[in-house]
């Protein structure tokens, strides 16, 4: 290996203070060293982080990398020390490789079309103000994430699987579980065995009774129940905790960028623009892994066939090659093509989905509230850890003018 590869001693577990929309500093500082470093896992496995953009790109592409958890033996901020971590359970198809993976995503493409989605705007919108008639009546001061970031798409998701509304609070409980890094490992495993259960028993119901959902459409295919309850997982935990925290941390940087604020507030024409730069800029779904399956020449470096890598989605995205004043907030950027939801086999199935609600529920929560502004100061404001499979905020106490 050349002397000149930039190592990184520690994964980073914090933000820089008063700079949470950034990707951690050791992650920046890699980048400028080169799209590539070295890392010692915990374990003492010596493994990779790829922070370039063009890198992390060309690797999601790649089948030389696989997903398969049972190949994910090296966590970056614990020592598993022999434990032999099982396959990916059937349907998780998030955590397998060809052909496992074709066979359990295929049959759900066409269910999220951008032109099937795109019909879900009207309802989008609908659910979006009514949660507004909710704030405004409980204001002028409340928690935004409750109030408005998580139960916009938790109502779209359910809806689309044919999850009873009435059992939606349960899976925002324990979702945020098991997703939001922060409880002991025995809540954490009784949070992912609730839901499991839960799912286990809505198949079933789908099953013997079909209504018009997404999950029902899939009983015409040769998928068990257990696969159909993992399917379901995936679609339940990405359908919502990505979007919600989208909402929470956008709404976050839209307050403390005031003149992008504004820009959205006067030009609607912007929308879509502002949509994937506020994607861009955030990256809640920050960092994934791969394992190299063959030695592999790559960044100037060798990877080891069995080197555990990990690809910092945040900071390729702020990669200064690809996107010229990066971490600047710029609602008008022209060039997109990041990477906030992946790219290759397992770029998000759910992207058009987020993307709908996204567009509808920020220009209609600021123009709603045109004094909307936080309740606290910026520094006071809760974040989620990195520990965390996804970014965010856990609160964003907000107020207005009456």
């Amino acid at each position: 290996m050349s002397e000149s590869v930039h190592t990184i001693a520690t994964m980073p577990t914090a933000r820089q203070a008063g700079c949470p929309f950034d990707p951690p500093k050791e992650f920046i500082e890699a980048r400028e060293h080169g799209p590539i470093s070295q890392f010692t896992f915990p374990d003492g496995h010596q493994g990779w982080i790829v922070t370039g953009y063009d890198l992390v790109r060309s690797i999601l592409a790649d089948p030389r990398f696989s997903s398969r958890r049972e190949f994910m033996k090296h966590h970056p901020l614990v020592d598993l020390g022999d434990i032999e971590v099982p396959p990916a359970p059937p349907g998780e198809f998030l955590l397998m490789d060809e052909p496992q993976h074709s066979r359990y995503r295929k049959p759900l493409v066409g269910k999220f079309t951008v032109r099937r989605i795109r019909q879900l705007t009207e309802r989008v919108e609908q659910v979006t103000a009514e949660q507004l008639d909710a704030m405004e009546k409980a204001g002028p001061s409340v928690d935004l994430v409750t109030a408005f970031a998580k139960p916009i798409p938790s109502i779209i998701i359910c809806e689309l699987l044919g999850v009873p509304y009435e059992d939606r609070g349960f899976f925002q409980e324990n979702i945020d579980k098991f997703l939001g890094g922060e409880v002991g490992d025995e809540e954490l495993m009784a949070a992912y065995v609730a839901v499991q259960q839960y799912l286990a028993e809505l198949v079933a119901a789908k099953r013997a009774n079909p209504t018009d959902d997404v999950l029902s459409d899939l009983l015409d295919t040769d998928l068990t129940n257990e696969e159909l309850q993992g399917i379901a997982l995936i679609l339940l935990s990405a359908g919502f905790d990505t979007t919600a925290n989208m909402l929470g941390l956008g709404t976050f940087a839209l307050l403390q960028n005031p003149d992008q604020l504004a820009a959205l507030r006067s030009d609607p024409e912007i929308v879509d623009e502002a949509v994937e730069e506020l994607l861009r800029y955030l990256t809640v779904g920050k960092t994934f892994m791969r394992t190299a399956l063959e030695d592999v020449e790559l960044g100037g470096v060798t990877i080891k066939a069995g080197s555990a890598i990990i690809l910092s989605y945040a900071t390729a995205n702020r990669d200064p090659e690809r996107f010229p004043n990066p971490h600047a907030l710029d609602l008008q950027r022209q060039n997109g093509g990041h990477l906030a939801f992946g790219h290759g086999i397992h770029q998000c199935l759910g992207q058009q989905l987020a993307r709908v609600e996204i567009r509808v529920a920020l220009p209609a929560l600021v123009n709603r509230f045109p004094t909307l502004r936080l309740a606290v100061p910026a520094d006071e404001v809760a974040i989620r850890p990195e520990t965390a499979d996804i970014f965010g905020v856990k609160s964003l106490p907000v107020t207005w003018d009456a």
